[in-house]
C-alpha cells in the first residue's frame, strides 16, 4: 500500500475585490505559487468600496480596516494593500512581511484627443480625487480647471472617453498592473508632480507572532519570497515624511525616494537614497526639499526633510483656512491607486 501526501493548505491572500486590486493580489499570489507553495485570492469589502462618500468623512484606513480585521481574525493569512492606503500608525496586530518590487510611482495623464499636459488649452477640465494633484496642478499655472472626481479605473477614464471632461490624472501603477498603460497620453515627470508617498508600492501583511510561532514562519516565507530591500528603503523614507508632516500640518503631500549609486569615503560605490517632498500650501504655493542619505538610515531621512519643511512653514498652514478646508473637507473625494 502506497503512502500518500497532503498538499498544504493555500495561503489565503485577502484583498480588496476592486479589478485593480485583485490584479495586483493576483500577481503576488502567482509570486507565492511560483515557491510551491498553493495560494488563492479572497476578496474582502471595505467601506471604501461600499461608499461613495468623501474619503475625509469615511476616516484613515477606509480602505484597508476591514481587509485588517480580517486579517487578525483569522478570515485570510495575509493581506495586500495599496502601500500608499495605509495610515501611517501600525497595527500591533499586525506586521510589514514584505514591500515587493515597486511599480512605476509616477502619475498619469489620460486626455483627449492624446495631449500631454503642456497641450491642453487654458480652461481645460482635469479630473482627479487627490488633493496633492490638484495642487501641483494649479501650481504649474496652466489655468487648467482642476475637478474632482472619484471611481474606479474605468470610471475615470470613461469620464474622458466621453467628453466629460478633458483630462484626468490617476497613477500610472494602477495602469501597468491593468495592462492599460498604453491609454496613457503622459507618464509625468516628477520635476512636475512628485507621487503621493509610497505610490506604485505594495504592502504585504500578516499577523504578528513571536519567534518559533506559526505566524512569525510565514512572515519570514513572505519576506524571503517578495520583499524588496531598495523598494522597502525607499517607502521607509517616504511614509516618515508623511507621517512627521500629519502631525504638523494637512495640508496636500507628496513625496519620491530614489535608490542611486554614490562613494563612500573610502572610494567605494554605495546606495544611497536621494528624496524629494513637496508640501501644498493653504494659498496655492508649494513648498519644496530635498536630502540624500543612506539606505539604513531610511526613516531618519524622511524625518529630518519632514522637520525641514515644517521649519519652511509648513506647520503654519490651517486646516481651517478656505481654500484647505474647501480642498480637505468638501470636495476632495479621495481615491485609491
Amino acid at each position: 500500500m502506497t503512502g500518500s501526501t497532503t498538499s498544504p493548505a493555500p495561503l489565503r491572500v485577502g484583498t480588496r475585490p476592486s479589478a485593480l486590486a485583485m490584479a495586483q493580489a493576483g500577481m503576488l499570489a502567482e509570486r507565492i505559487r511560483a515557491t510551491g507553495r498553493p495560494a488563492e485570492l479572497v476578496p474582502v469589502s471595505t467601506p471604501g468600496d461600499r461608499s461613495s462618500a468623501p474619503v475625509v468623512e469615511l476616516g484613515v484606513g477606509v480602505f484597508v480596516s476591514a481587509l485588517r480585521d480580517a486579517l487578525a481574525a483569522g478570515e485570510v493569512d495575509v493581506a495586500v494593500h495599496s502601500y500608499k492606503d495605509l495610515p501611517t500608525a501600525p497595527d500591533p496586530r499586525l506586521t510589514l512581511a514584505a514591500v515587493p518590487s515597486r511599480e512605476d510611482p509616477r502619475d498619469a495623464l489620460v486626455a483627449r484627443d492624446g495631449r500631454v499636459l503642456g497641450e491642453l488649452p487654458a480652461g481645460s477640465t482635469v479630473g482627479t480625487g487627490s488633493p496633492r494633484r490638484a495642487a501641483q496642478l494649479e501650481a504649474l499655472g496652466l489655468g487648467l480647471q482642476v475637478v474632482p472626481i472619484r471611481g474606479n479605473v474605468d470610471t475615470r477614464i470613461g469620464k474622458v472617453r466621453s467628453g466629460e471632461l478633458d483630462a484626468v490624472v490617476l497613477a500610472a501603477a494602477g495602469l501597468r498592473r491593468l495592462g492599460r498603460v498604453d491609454e496613457a497620453s503622459e507618464l509625468l515627470d516628477p520635476l512636475q508632480m512628485l507621487p503621493a508617498p509610497a505610490q506604485g508600492a505594495l504592502a504585504v501583511e500578516c499577523r504578528a507572532g513571536g519567534p518559533g510561532s506559526t505566524d512569525h514562519e510565514l512572515e519570514r516565507f513572505l519576506t524571503t519570497a517578495l520583499d524588496d530591500v531598495m523598494a522597502r528603503a525607499a517607502v521607509t523614507a517616504e511614509r516618515a515624511v508623511l507621517a512627521t508632516l500629519e502631525a504638523g500640518c494637512s495640508a496636500p503631500i507628496g513625496a519620491l525616494a530614489d535608490v542611486v549609486s554614490d562613494l563612500d569615503d573610502d572610494g567605494r560605490a554605495v546606495d544611497r537614497l536621494s528624496l524629494r517632498a513637496v508640501v501644498g500650501t493653504a494659498d496655492g504655493g508649494l513648498l519644496r526639499a530635498s536630502a540624500t542619505g543612506d539606505m539604513d538610515d531610511a526613516e531618519k531621512l524622511g524625518s529630518a526633510l519632514a522637520a525641514e519643511l515644517l521649519d519652511m512653514g509648513a506647520d503654519t498652514l490651517p486646516a481651517a483656512s478656505p481654500l484647505a478646508a474647501e480642498r480637505l473637507e468638501n470636495r476632495w473625494i479621495g481615491s485609491s491607486e
